[in-house]
């Protein structure tokens, strides 16, 4: 005999459909809650996100702490960086009211390699499907694996069907020979395992490593620029990320060992004066053109030890800057002339990372690269915009857009989202309250 359920009384009136209702509503509006660390040579940055039910981003914490335990990108002090990202993490819990549990990583460093590959597979049923691509993606992979670097990116530049190219999207598309351009980036294997562990011993899961430059390129830069033809430049303390776009897609990028930290080291030796007193100048007077400084002022320079601090004139600290600079310029032009897209960038160069921030940046950019020039700050008009839209934010903002488009792509890909497990106990219970077996 088949068994059957009958409704019980108790679901005839209206407070049983109301909690049935609550129940899938809840399951609607449900948010997820991101996290993106910067884990830079200068500082450590917590951004803290919800993405709605409708897949959109909004920041509700910040955290960030100095960082001891980098050089150049690399990890180089164990102790330190825990300590450090520790403190980042609490203070972005603290203003996000809310655990972290794991964290969408930034890596940079001059171990990074990158590489243009090309695959190619015969279609399966004479229409491309996502099989097709992930195998296609997969042969282009394969050629440049070794066992001392770790795969981060595997960057899709454009497919080709029998011959056709300039395909964007293949999926759906007849054929019988599909190939992919891949642009692939990796890095040091020991480098990625250190920022794992460092990561871990806080308590944390590692939810994606993600190059520092590709992140920064979600944050600052508009699709028409990436188009056109653009390469991002984000200086930061260690190094200089460079990501150059071209017809939509990445081409080239590149870390130069070079960034503000130099700067900060030059002025340090020049003036004689300690290296953080050095740090706080070039925020505070620092200009990259010395024609922008003003005439006839002055600084106060603290010496080192026990002496007095020093009265000098503001030119003195902008003869150091400037030609430090135009060298940093200078190698990021030798990059673009290296990558063979020099004459390709229609947009220019957009300048991002906390370093970028000086006076006259912009200015002494476009006559070293006679290109034009912006500076790039995070595009976002939601909570904490007054502080997210700052170049120093461009990572760690990145790093959520970056994890927000990853999900919703592998999210549109299932053929059903899966529901909560609170939510399936949730509505087992309601009916077996609800509904008596016969």
């Amino acid at each position: 005999m088949e068994r059957g359920y009958r409704l019980n009384d108790a679901v005839s009136g209206q407070q049983g459909v109301r909690e049935l209702m609550a129940i899938l509503m809840a399951s609607k509006h449900e948010e997820k809650t991101i996290t993106g660390l910067d884990i830079g040579t200068s500082k450590v940055m917590a951004v803290v996100g919800n993405i709605d039910s409708e897949g959109e981003l909004e920041i509700i914490g910040i955290g960030q702490h100095v960082s001891r335990g980098l050089r150049k990108g690399v990890v180089a002090d164990i102790e330190s960086t825990v300590h450090s990202i520790q403190r980042a993490v609490e203070e972005a819990e603290l203003t996000a009211d809310c655990q972290i549990n794991s964290v969408y990583a930034g890596i940079a460093g001059s171990h990074i390699r990158s590489m243009n590959s090309h695959g190619v597979v015969a279609i399966r049923d004479k229409e491309v499907g996502q099989d097709d691509v992930e195998r296609v993606i997969e042969t282009a992979r394969a050629q440049l694996t070794t066992d001392d670097q770790r795969v981060l990116h595997i960057l899709p530049q454009g497919f080709i069907i029998d011959g056709q190219e300039g395909v964007r999207e293949p999926i759906a598309m007849s054929g019988e020979r599909l190939e992919a351009r891949v642009h692939v980036v990796t890095a040091a294997l020991s480098a990625a395992q250190n920022i794992d562990k460092c990561v871990r011993r806080c308590g944390l899961a590692v939810d994606d490593l993600i190059l520092e430059q590709l992140a920064s390129s979600y944050a600052v830069l508009d699709d028409d620029e990436k188009e056109l033809g653009v390469c991002l430049v984000d200086i930061g303390g260690g190094t200089t990320d460079i990501a150059i776009f071209i017809e939509g897609a990445i081409r080239h990028t590149a870390v130069l060992p070079v960034a503000g930290d130099q700067v900060t080291n030059d002025i340090a030796v020049a003036l004689r004066t300690p290296t953080q007193a050095a740090e706080e100048l070039k925020k505070k007077f620092g200009y990259a053109l010395v024609g922008m400084a003003p005439e006839g002022e002055s600084i106060d320079a603290p010496s080192v030890g026990d002496r007095a601090p020093r009265k000098l004139a503001l030119s003195s600290l902008v003869d150091v800057v400037e030609p430090r600079i135009e060298e940093l310029f200078m190698l990021v032009q030798a990059e673009l002339t290296r990558s063979g897209y020099a004459e390709l960038l229609g947009a220019g160069i957009v300048l991002t990372g906390g370093s970028s921030k000086m006076e006259g940046m912009e200015e002494l950019g476009e006559e070293v690269f006679q290109l034009p020039v912006r500076l790039g700050v995070p595009k976002y008009a939601g909570p904490l915009s007054e502080v997210v839209r700052n170049p120093i934010c461009s990572t760690g903002m990145g790093l959520l857009l970056f994890a927000q488009q990853h999900q919703t792509a592998t999210a549109s890909r299932k053929i059903r989202p899966a529901w909560p497990k609170n939510r399936l106990t949730q509505l087992k219970s309601w009916f077996r309250h609800h509904f008596t077996e016969e």
